[in-house]
């Protein structure tokens, strides 16, 4: 493959990669949004999965927010590729202030008491469950019983405030970048086509004075005599 690395970076550093870039955030945001404005397709579209994307950001759907954001997508009849690329509006810095105000507001709307100490139960929590997963895994290949109590907790304590809480500011979020990337990307675009139409028309007044010059050189050549 032309773009495969000639070395293999180790896991721990591609691991380190993937939460942190190299070249860090602000440049891998710049990345995106260069991405994004270049995308071939109409702005309202493009804007469109933006909102897909990042509304999708705010769901605990963790690993499936690329087919949940491409769903979206397709149901505003936006843009799938720009949908992916704005998932990394959820990324290592921001998934903490989403998942706790996601939880927390969920909690409140579903008329669950918020506490404001209840990192430890939390905690217990994520182990329950955890503890749970592992133990239903090794089950399938043994005799063992099935265990839920744990997940059954981790959903209805976390999971499910989440997905409710993360609702509304997600919409929010969405709209809020739907209205700011349309104008950006509509005028880019404008750019871009005056850029290219600018550089034909060069391109076009070179190739007429060439003419030019080759209908000059051929006046002025002087005629040869027949044998």
């Amino acid at each position: 493959m032309v773009f495969k690395r000639r070395e293999k970076r180790p896991f721990l550093s591609a691991l380190r990669e993937a939460v942190w870039p190299r070249s860090g955030w602000t440049r891998a945001f710049h990345y995106v949004k260069h991405r994004v404005n270049r995308l071939p397709d109409q702005p309202h579209r493009i804007a469109r999965g933006v909102f897909a994307g990042v509304l999708i950001s705010f769901t605990p759907f963790f690993g499936l927010h690329f087919l949940s954001a491409a769903a979206v997508a397709l149901l505003v009849r936006g843009n799938v590729i720009a949908s992916l690329l704005a998932t990394f509006f959820g990324n290592p810095i921001t998934f903490p202030i989403i998942a706790v105000s996601s939880v927390k507001l969920g909690q409140w709307m579903l008329g669950r008491a918020v506490d404001d100490g209840h990192a430890e139960t939390l905690g217990q929590t994520f182990l329950a469950a955890g503890h749970d997963l592992k133990h239903n895994i090794v089950a399938i290949f043994t005799p063992a019983h099935s265990e839920w109590g744990g997940l059954a907790q981790f959903f209805s304590d976390v999971w499910l405030p989440y997905l409710v809480g993360g609702f509304v500011p997600g919409i929010v979020a969405g709209l809020i970048c739907y209205y700011i990337s349309l104008p950006i990307i509509d005028a880019y675009q404008k750019r871009r086509r005056t850029r290219l139409k600018e550089r034909l028309e060069k391109i076009r007044a070179k190739i007429a004075h060439k003419r030019e010059e080759r209908k000059e050189n051929s006046r002025q050549e002087p005629p040869t005599d027949g044998a």
